[in-house]
C-alpha cells in the first residue's frame, strides 16, 4: 500500500478489489458495470472504462505488470511490480483489450490512487446544439479539471432522482463531477459555475451530496443495457460528439444516450425489437457512418439482439489491423483455440 500498487490474480472480482484496496484509503479508478460478477482479468480483456476515464483514464493507465498463459500452454509475463519497470515488450498493453484471443492472464499489478475526500455534481440543461457545442468548447479552455464530463438523454434519464434539481432540456442534461479534497472541489464547481454563466447558461444546480453515489452507479451501469435490444458504443472526435448524438437521436427518437463527452465516447440503448435483420440494416446504412463521420467506429456491446449479428456489425468492417492482429494472434495461440469467434477471428 506504500507504493500505491497491488498484486492479484486475475480472477478476483472488482468489487472485492475495491473492497480490498479500501483498506488502504486507496482504488482503481475504472468504473465497471455488474462488478460483483466482473473480474479484473475480463475488465483488461475488454478494456472496460467509465465515466473516470475523462479524469483518471482507462484501465491500460494503471497495469504495469502482467502474467498470462498463450494458446500452447507457454506461461509470460511483462512488465514488473514498480511503477518505473519498461523492460521488455509491453505485453500490459497487447493483452488489454484482446478479448483473451492472446492468453488466460493470471496475475496482474496495478497502480492504484488514493480515495478521495470529497466529490461533487454540477448539472445543466441542455436546450438546443449549439449550447451544446460552446459547453464542450468550453472543455479546452476551462480552469478545472472534470472527473468527468457526461451528456444524458432520452428516458432512462428524464426522472433521474439525482438530476431532478434541473429540469431537462429538448436534449437532455450535461453532468460534469469533480473529485479531491474539499477545498478542491468547492473551488472547482464554483469557477465551472462562473463560466457557464458566463457562457449564457442560466439554469444549473449541485447534485445533492447524498445522491452522488447512486449516480456514479446508474452512470456506470448504463452501459450494461439491461433489458435493451442493442447496445451500441460510437468514438470519434470530442470537437463531433454533439453532431454524432444528434444522428443517433434522427434515428431513433425514444433512444436513451450516455456520453463520456469530453473523450468522444457516446453510448446508445436502442428499443425494444429483436429484429435482427432491421438492427443489422440500421447499423451498416446509419450508425457506422454516422461514426466514421465522427472521425471514430462504433460497436455493439450488448443487448438481447446483440448476439445474432455479423461479425462486421458487431465491430466494424475489416481493415488492413486486422490482418495485423491476426498476425499476432497466432504467434500466441497457433491452434486458434482461444476464445474463437468472440473477436474479429
Amino acid at each position: 500500500a506504500r507504493d500505491m500498487t497491488i498484486t492479484v490474480e486475475a480472477g478476483i472480482t472488482m468489487n472485492v478489489l475495491a473492497e480490498t484496496l479500501n483498506t488502504g484509503g486507496q482504488r482503481l479508478p475504472i468504473d465497471v458495470p455488474a462488478s460483483e460478477r466482473a473480474t479484473l482479468g475480463g475488465v483488461i480483456a475488454t478494456n472496460t472504462s467509465g465515466p473516470r476515464r475523462f479524469g483518471s483514464g482507462i484501465i491500460r493507465d494503471y497495469v504495469i505488470g502482467i502474467s498470462a498463459v498463450d494458446g500452447r500452454g507457454v506461461p509470460f509475463k511483462g512488465g514488473g511490480r514498480v511503477v518505473k519497470n519498461v523492460a521488455g515488450y509491453d505485453f500490459c498493453k497487447l493483452l488489454t483489450g484482446s478479448m483473451g484471443t492472446l492468453g488466460l492472464i493470471s496475475q496482474v499489478t496495478l497502480k492504484v490512487r488514493p480515495i478521495p475526500q470529497d466529490a461533487a455534481f454540477v448539472v445543466c440543461p441542455l436546450n438546443d446544439w449549439d449550447q451544446v457545442r460552446r459547453l464542450m468548447m468550453n472543455l479546452t479552455t476551462t480552469k478545472t479539471t472534470p472527473s468527468a464530463v457526461e451528456i444524458l438523454q432520452g428516458p432512462a434519464w428524464q426522472e433521474d432522482a439525482a438530476l431532478s434539481a434541473v429540469n431537462p432540456g429538448s436534449l437532455g442534461r450535461m453532468a460534469v463531477a469533480f473529485e479531491g479534497t474539499a477545498v478542491e472541489v468547492a473551488w472547482l464547481v464554483e469557477q465551472l459555475e462562473s463560466e457557464w454563466r458566463d457562457l449564457g447558461v442560466t439554469s444549473l444546480a449541485r447534485v445533492p451530496i447524498d445522491e452522488i453515489p447512486g449516480l456514479w452507479s446508474r452512470l456506470t451501469e448504463f452501459s450494461a443495457g439491461d433489458g435493451a435490444s442493442l447496445v451500441v458504443k460510437c468514438t470519434g472526435l470530442p470537437s463531433k460528439t454533439a453532431g454524432l448524438i444528434e444522428s443517433l437521436i434522427a434515428m431513433d427518437s425514444t433512444v436513451d444516450v450516455q456520453s463520456h463527452a469530453g473523450n468522444g465516447v457516446v453510448i446508445a440503448r436502442f428499443g425494444s425489437s429483436n429484429d435482427t435483420a432491421a438492427w443489422t440494416q440500421l447499423i451498416k446504412e446509419r450508425i457506422q457512418p454516422a461514426a466514421a463521420t465522427a472521425g471514430g467506429y462504433a460497436t455493439v456491446i450488448g443487448g438481447n439482439a446483440a448476439k445474432g449479428l455479423p461479425v462486421d456489425c458487431v465491430w466494424g468492417k475489416g481493415t488492413a489491423a486486422w490482418e495485423l492482429m491476426r498476425s499476432v494472434k497466432k504467434q500466441f495461440d497457433p491452434k486458434n483455440i482461444l476464445n474463437r469467434g468472440r473477436f474479429v477471428f
